[in-house]
């Protein structure tokens, strides 16, 4: 019985039917669905990070340096956060709010730039004053601990920003302050020579200053002499004024009534006049009257005359002498008179009428000038007030005036004294600025004075001393590449490990048989291989065109896979085959160990001591290595002991396997009736 026929009537048995081949398919996948799908789901996580929401709240208030430029470094930042799209920042009014939003879970972290921040950017610029601006992250474990990580890394790369920028400024201000106290220091050397030709110049005009100063006491004593007398009469000003006011004001209240009295007058002359005209009517409508009386009375008794004639009552010489006499009646002489009484004293009504309406018109027209009147002398007393209460303000001025003369005399006097110390003086101070103007000279030549070139590179050194040059002599092209080695390594190792639930370490028929117990260790090892093989064709395949996996060495990563499978179902077949249903709880603790040891995640060094020698005996944590030399592009050099020892554990696992098969040749009642099968 050869090898492959007992390897062959291994995988006949395991594909006889359709579970079977469902199963053998299941098991081909194991590593699939470990290994791909985790790197799919973690293939590129920091590129989605923009789908985590984060509060942003901005309360900079700004600030404005000592040479008037406008700071508004919160704004800049939160706008260079949201522009570049790292997460998907949301701004918040008030940190309260944020806070309670990364409580709850509706965001991610929160992000508090303060009211003060612009403000102790620039503080270094005084140095009593000096502050640091602060940012505050909230975060919250519960949400993510990693994310905790990864927003340390933001806000240092803000810190660090925003630091080299406010430090090149700080350094350059403080580069270009050199240059400005070395201008100034030359200034000042010129100045300090020019102070020293000037003070000899004063010497010379303190003694004319002197003279002037005492002309100046005299000329002080002439002007208290006549402050004096200007005082004396603002005094009698202001009494003049007083007496006026009170004069206007009592002619004010005498004459608070003349509006409403000429007023009565006018109403009154007005229906006089009115009266004396109704009167002239009448006078004249009653003499008109009297003429119309005449002639109807003398018609009325003609008329009667001639009826009692007609009648008989009279005879004829009655009616003719009775009629003659009525006749006469209008020209008689007591009623002319009466006539011309009444027509005079009906010229004198008409005259007495139209005098009485001139009176009226009269006082009309006195009513309607009266309250101008008035005002015209309420304005006159207010005048008079607001002169009598200037007068007083002057009288007042005066007084302080001749105070301040007063006092000008005295400090005349002084500054008097005071010219002959300053010429004194102009000496020693003549003497002092060529001595300074010596001394800034040497000064302002030990002070930098560097040019703009300069200053830019001086001040970027400063802001930021150190630069890291980073190189890397391999990269992962993302977090799915980091991760790749080690579940590429892992997902075979299960898929390994699943192969035993399924598959018979050792045919029964091949230990019955009389076969080499070599061929019958390898039979049962190959269809474990051949599986295995599959599983890591399958999940390179999947991992390199359906991720994106790219390995810089393509055909070795995959041949290094293939040497896993071979190792680990050595391995793990030799041990089950040797210890039966425990063997499968060895080979998970293995699992358990190397995914511990290999360094998977984190170095294998920062494990604890004990499982450094996991990492040294155990296959995984080489396989892991090579793996990344292989993907990243690393030496290859480190290849050739993994290979070896690859080689070596497949080995083990063959003797492993020989030892069971040696073993399991002889048949014990313990055997067939194991105490436990899984």
């Amino acid at each position: 019985m050869t090898v492959l026929r007992l390897a062959m009537s291994e995988l006949k048995r395991m594909t006889g039917g359709l579970l079977p081949k469902l199963t053998i398919v299941a098991l081909t996948m194991v590593p699939l669905l470990y290994g791909a799908v985790y790197l799919y789901a973690n293939w590129d996580p920091y590129s989605n990070l923009d789908q985590l929401k984060a509060a942003i709240v901005v309360q900079d208030q700004g600030a404005t340096t000592s040479d008037g430029k406008r700071l508004d470094v919160g704004q800049e930042v939160a706008k260079n956060l949201i522009d570049g799209h790292k997460f998907d920042w949301t701004t918040v009014d008030s940190p309260e709010a944020a806070n309670h939003g990364v409580e709850s879970g509706e965001y991610a972290f929160a992000l508090v730039i303060p009211s003060n921040f612009s403000a102790n950017l620039a503080s270094p610029e005084d140095f009593d004053s000096a502050q640091q601006a602060i940012l505050s992250v909230t975060t919250n474990d519960a949400n993510n601990y990693l994310l905790t990580n990864i927003v340390d890394k933001v806000t240092t790369q803000v810190h660090a920003s925003v630091a080299q920028q406010v430090g090149e400024q700080t350094a350059d201000a403080l580069l270009s302050g050199y240059g400005t106290i070395h201008g100034k220091l030359v200034q000042a050397a010129d100045g300090a020579q020019q102070l020293a030709d000037g003070a000899a110049k004063l010497k010379d005009g303190a003694a004319t200053l002197h003279q002037g100063t005492g002309d100046l006491a005299t000329g002080a004593d002439k002007l208290v002499a006549g402050q004096v007398q200007l005082t004396t009469g603002a005094h009698q000003l202001s009494d003049g004024a007083a007496t006026l006011n009170s004069g206007l004001g009592e002619l004010k209240s005498k004459t608070s009534t003349l509006p409403a009295d000429t007023q009565a007058l006018a109403t009154g002359a007005a229906q006089v006049a009115a009266g004396n005209a109704a009167l002239n009517a009448k006078v004249q409508n009653t003499v008109g009257t009297l003429s119309d009386i005449d002639a109807a009375a003398a018609s009325a008794v003609t008329a009667k005359l001639n009826q009692m004639l007609a009648d008989g009552v009279l005879t004829p010489a009655q009616h003719s002498e009775i009629s003659a006499a009525v006749a006469n009646l209008g020209t008689s002489a007591p009623v002319q008179e009466l006539k011309n009484k009444l027509a005079t004293d009906a010229g004198d009504i008409a005259k007495l009428a139209g005098g009485a309406q001139q009176v009226s018109d009269g006082a009309a027209t006195l009513a309607g000038a009266t309250p101008a009147l008035t005002g015209a002398i309420g304005q006159a007393s207010a005048g008079a007030a607001s002169l009598a209460d200037g007068a007083a303000t002057l009288a007042a001025g005066q007084d302080t005036a001749l105070d301040g003369a007063n006092q000008l005399a005295a400090g005349a006097h002084k500054l008097d004294a005071g010219a002959g110390d300053l010429s004194n003086g102009a000496g020693a101070l003549s003497d002092g600025a060529a001595e300074l103007a010596s001394q800034l000279g040497a000064g302002a030549s030990s002070v930098p004075n560097p040019n703009d070139a300069q200053k830019n590179i001086a001040s970027s050194v400063i802001a930021s001393p150190i630069k890291v040059s980073n190189t890397s002599l391999a990269t992962a092209a993302n977090y799915g590449s980091g991760l790749a080695p080690f579940f590429l390594v892992l997902a075979l190792w299960i898929g390994a490990f699943m192969l035993v639930q399924a598959m018979r370490p050792l045919t029964t028929r091949a230990l019955a048989s009389n076969a080499p117990s070599w061929k019958i260790a390898v039979g049962g090892w190959l269809p474990f291989l051949v599986v295995s093989v599959g599983q890591a064709l399958l999940l390179y395949a999947v991992v390199h065109f359906g991720l994106g996996l790219e390995p810089a060495h393509p055909w070795l990563t995959l041949g290094l896979l293939l040497l896993a499978a071979m190792a680990f179902t050595a391995l793990i077949q030799g041990i089950v085959a040797l210890m039966g249903t425990p063997g499968k709880f060895v080979v998970l603790i293995l699992l358990v160990l190397q995914l511990v040891s290999s360094g998977g995640t984190f170095p294998w060094q920062t494990t604890p001591e004990p499982l450094h020698i996991m990492h040294q005996i155990l296959p995984m944590g080489h396989v892991v290595e090579g793996m990344r030399h292989l993907i990243y592009g690393a030496d290859l050099a480190t290849l050739v002991p993994i290979v070896f020892g690859l080689l070596g554990y497949t080995l083990v696992g063959l003797a492993l396997s020989l030892l069971a098969v040696n073993k399991h040749k002889f048949w014990t009642l313990k055997r067939l009736q194991p105490e436990i099968e899984v």
